[in-house]
């Protein structure tokens, strides 16, 4: 840890914490992590899952919640719950649609108050999902709590790839274990003729994990049913759990809790 950086404390009742990242927006990374929060739940983990996302939250709405959360006899805020998980959300607090103008003292504040005046435990697991880029929220996590590792979501294209590179270089600087490369987007399948097309390139993410030397998690591919499926707030490892797509969540899952080390109930 750097001279001046402030002493990271652990989330009570929280046992391990995980970053989803992209440093690029759009490339599906909150759709990522809500699949993934559930499927870890499904898998008899207690799950929480922090937007972190403080200008734009859009978890709220992937995971069908809405309201101003309760507050404890601790005067924390109890995190709103579906799917079997735990979520908090600045888009729980402000009116959803309203701009959130805030300069970087008041986002970290507002970070703080998202991470330590929640009542997340007990927790086998947090997933935390960040926004775009590489700027005060993830140096404010990072320097705060304790990171048991960071996922980076990218599509194939060479522009989202040139931002992973970035995001797994953030975290290597900040000695926060990478647990490995999602490739999203991947690949399209005509509904009509079965013809499969690389839209955004082939296998750009697989390639820039060989060469970082970084697992790579999975593939997942550009479907019109994941799109709806989050924009209806029904996450497709929910609606469609038996269906390939599903299944390769559940698989990223497995992966996650086992390089974490976790014990499933």
């Amino acid at each position: 840890m750097q001279k001046g950086l402030p002493k990271t404390l652990p989330l009570a009742g929280v046992k391990k914490v995980v970053l989803v990242s992209s440093a690029k927006g759009g490339v599906g990374k909150s759709t990522t992590t809500v699949n993934l929060a559930i499927c870890a739940a499904k898998k008899g983990l207690s799950v929480g899952l922090l937007d972190a996302d403080v200008f734009g939250p859009s978890i709220p709405r992937m995971m069908n919640l809405s309201g101003e959360p309760e507050l404890n006899k601790q005067n924390l805020m109890v995190p709103l719950r579906n799917f079997d998980v735990r979520v908090m959300s600045m888009g729980f607090l402000v009116d959803e649609g309203k701009p959130i103008a805030w300069r970087g003292l008041m986002v970290m504040q507002g970070v703080q108050r998202l991470l330590r005046s929640v009542a997340w435990g007990p927790l086998d697991l947090l997933v935390v999902d960040m926004p775009p880029g590489t700027g005060d929220v993830q140096l404010s996590i990072a320097q705060n709590i304790p990171i048991d590792g960071a996922m980076i979501v990218t599509t194939p294209q060479t522009i989202a790839l040139l931002d992973a590179r970035r995001g797994i270089e953030m975290f290597r600087k900040m000695e926060v274990p990478n647990l490995g490369i999602v490739e999203n987007m991947a690949e399209h399948v005509c509904e009509n003729c079965g013809h499969t097309t690389h839209i955004f390139g082939r296998e750009g993410a697989r390639k820039l994990a060989a060469e970082l030397d970084v697992p790579f998690l999975g593939s997942i591919p550009l479907n019109l049913s994941i799109r709806e499926c989050s924009d209806e707030g029904k996450p497709i490892c929910v609606v469609q759990p038996n269906c390939p797509i599903a299944k390769t969540y559940e698989e990223l899952a497995d992966g996650v809790i086992t390089r974490l080390d976790l014990q499933r109930k």
